[in-house]
């Protein structure tokens, strides 16, 4: 008797071993109406085609006319970026997509609170690195604080990493916010 059972392989969204394009980072801004359930469709796209997010944010921007803009980063091939666009695209209660990293130098920022425990000279190594990376006390005992930083997410990633030495203790994360330069909306 012949097995003509083939166990079906689930293809990936990224690249494979000898695959010829590259894995690309993209910020897309997405507009979208103000109502219950479309960030739920907008993350079962993602989900449901196997897709990646690697940051979300979202909130309410437009509030007369009851809009939104969600800015996610993501990741995949150009060709997988241009699926992601275009079927958000396809989406009704979608008004727009930019991606942010195609259409130029965008702004992004992402704010984090970082909570440190320690005493003696780890304390004030803490203090004095945070003086130099711009963050900002905004809670205090005499056993830790708790930092406040916005910046570019290398940097955030950096005073963590620095912060992991000196008494770490909790890391709490917005999510990259994100607008195009120059005088147009996007």
């Amino acid at each position: 008797m012949v097995n003509t059972f083939t166990k079906s392989v689930p293809k990936s969204h990224y690249v494979g071993p000898g695959a010829a394009q590259e894995v690309v980072s993209r910020t897309l801004s997405v507009l979208v109406d103000n109502e219950p359930g479309v960030l739920a469709r907008v993350i079962g796209l993602f989900s449901g085609r196997g897709y990646n997010i690697d940051s979300l944010t979202v909130t309410e921007t437009e509030h007369e006319m009851h809009l939104s803009r969600i800015t996610i980063v993501t990741r995949g091939t150009p060709n997988v970026i241009e699926q992601i666009k275009h079927q958000l695209e396809r989406l009704v209660p979608v008004h727009h997509v930019h991606d942010l990293t195609l259409e130029g130098r965008s702004l992004e920022r992402e704010l984090a609170l970082i909570k440190i425990s320690g005493r003696g000279e780890k304390r004030i190594e803490a203090l004095r690195l945070a003086e130099i990376f711009r963050a900002s006390v905004i809670d205090a005992s005499t056993e830790h604080f708790v930092f406040e930083i916005t910046g570019r997410t290398s940097k955030i990633e950096q005073f963590i990493q620095i912060m992991t030495e000196l008494g770490l203790v909790e890391v709490a994360r917005t999510g990259i916010a994100a607008i195009g330069r120059g005088p147009s909306s996007q």
